[in-house]
């Protein structure tokens, strides 16, 4: 008994005096004591996250770990830690001068993920090529390629406001060779249009739900919601044409459109859609029909047809962005002809009255944002860059806050740029959330953004697929493109 008494004494002794053994983790890096935003999961306050190989390899509460000294230590104490974001909605090709600044553009501004949703086929796989050949130097790149438009087709490359983003299908075999094409040179979704018939509509829907692809794009002119929704339509661009449903008249005006359709006067693809735009949105938003309205959305919500309502853009005139000086600010970072341009515009858009017809269309937009968050339709963060002076980066900031100003809670807000994406496209397992085994595609804040969603916009560093950049890395990459004009 005398020895058994002096061996638990021993042991109590060194389970007192004793530490732990410091952990060593090899070619990796610790961020610690930050607090931690999963969209899904919430705050979590004094956490260590461990990254190696480009991914999370351990999150654990920082007092359960003790770290040796020799790891590479970021300390994140005051800080916060929130998944890569995605704008949702981006055009390489718009203005393609442009295009090669917009990758440092997006991760300076903590996006690590972009959708291009319309461009020539070359053009927009060059920019996924490079962003596979780089992934730690450039955002994540999925790519629509061409809009598929019909036989009058919009973006013609007729003008500048309309480049040649699309191309023209003249019948539902077009369409086919087309989307053919399209898969073997390995798109992620396809983008349908406007000016497209019915039977080429559902077609595409045909082609992309049989080769596991998404179906985003606007809602043809020649079609209403439901019928669209219901052809297997996995995303709608902009809440595009969807007041044209929600109106007690909405058979009389699909008449009246398939009418216009017609183009007996010959119009441009441009001209032919904007004069049916003027002729029927105004007089459709005057007759809203709340019930029908509901019927349509509860469509929506049963075929899973996500909304990226490009909410910034669409109030653009209301909401005014580019009045603020701190914004025009982001102007520096462009090719100069392109910043004093967008400037000069800004300067005069600042005090121009808006039109009755368009306070109209942004009341609605925004009234409409309200009710497909509270039926629960998922909805993605997406702007439309660099269309309306929306700069590459900036913008998905003010995308957010409009969100959040619509109705969305910040955390809802934030999941529309991270976790809804990242499950759009099937990588839920991989992106868009604070867990381990997941890229590590993340943005440490210097403000909680839960508490206000402009806090998104005060980044102090970023990591893409593991690789840090601090805010002196990210400050160099700004510097970089103001001395390159």
């Amino acid at each position: 008994m005398k020895n058994y008494n002096i061996l638990f004494l021993v042991v109590v002794l060194l389970q007192f005096n004793c530490k732990p053994t410091d952990t060593v983790y090899e070619d990796a890096i610790c961020i610690v004591n930050i607090s931690t935003i999963d969209p899904n999961d919430g705050l979590k306050e004094n956490q260590t996250v461990i990254l190696k190989g480009g991914k999370i390899l351990k999150i654990a509460a920082s007092s359960q770990l003790n770290l040796s000294p020799s790891n590479k230590i970021i300390d994140g104490a005051g800080k916060f830690l929130i998944p890569g974001l995605w704008d949702t909605h981006v055009h390489f090709a718009y203005i393609e001068e442009l295009a090669p600044r917009m990758f440092d553009l997006f991760l300076a501004h903590g996006i690590t993920s972009v959708r291009d949703t319309g461009g020539k086929l070359d053009f927009v796989k060059k920019w996924k090529d490079k962003a596979l050949a780089n992934p730690t130097e450039a955002p994540r790149v999925m790519i629509a390629g061409p809009l598929l438009d019909g036989e009058t087709n919009v973006y013609d490359g007729s003008d500048a406001a309309h480049p040649e983003l699309s191309v023209r299908l003249s019948s539902v075999n077009a369409a086919e060779e087309q989307i053919e094409l399209l898969i073997s040179k390995e798109v992620d979704l396809l983008k349908a249009y406007e000016m497209l018939t019915p039977e080429q509509f559902i077609k595409v829907c045909e082609l992309g739900i049989a080769n596991n692809l998404k179906i985003t794009g606007h809602v043809p002119l020649s079609m209403d919601v439901i019928s669209a929704s219901n052809a297997g339509m996995s995303s709608m661009e902009h809440m595009r044409n969807l007041e044209l449903s929600c109106a007690s008249n909405s058979e009389e005006l699909l008449k009246e459109r398939q009418e216009l359709l017609k183009n007996t006067n010959k119009l441009s693809g441009g001209e032919l859609r904007s004069s049916i735009h003027r002729a029927q949105k105004a007089k459709a938003i005057s007759n809203y029909d709340t019930t029908k309205a509901e019927k349509v959305l509860r469509i929506l919500k049963k075929n899973d047809t996500w909304q990226v309502p490009t909410l910034a853009l669409n109030t653009f005139l209301s909401n005014k962005y580019f009045a603020d000086s701190i914004y025009q600010n982001s102007y520096q970072y462009l090719p100069d002809s392109i910043g004093q341009y967008w400037k000069k515009r800004s300067l005069i858009l600042k005090n121009y009255p808006m039109s009755k017809v368009f306070e109209i269309q942004s009341d609605f937009n925004k009234k409409m944002i309200k009710k497909i968050y509270e039926f629960d339709i998922p909805i993605m963060a997406g702007t439309d860059t660099p269309i309306a002076y929306l700069t590459p980066g900036t913008s998905l900031h003010e995308e957010l806050a409009a969100l959040v100003q619509a109705g969305l809670t910040p955390i809802d807000a934030l999941k529309t740029a991270t976790t809804n994406p990242a499950k759009y496209f099937n990588l839920e397992k991989e992106l868009g959330g604070i867990k381990e085994t997941m890229w590590a595609d993340l943005v440490i804040l210097n403000s909680n953004p839960l508490e206000d969603i402009e806090n998104t916009k005060n980044i102090d560093a970023i990591f893409k697929e593991g690789k840090y950049y601090s805010r002196n890395d990210l400050d160099a990459l700004l510097k970089k493109l103001k001395e390159s004009n």
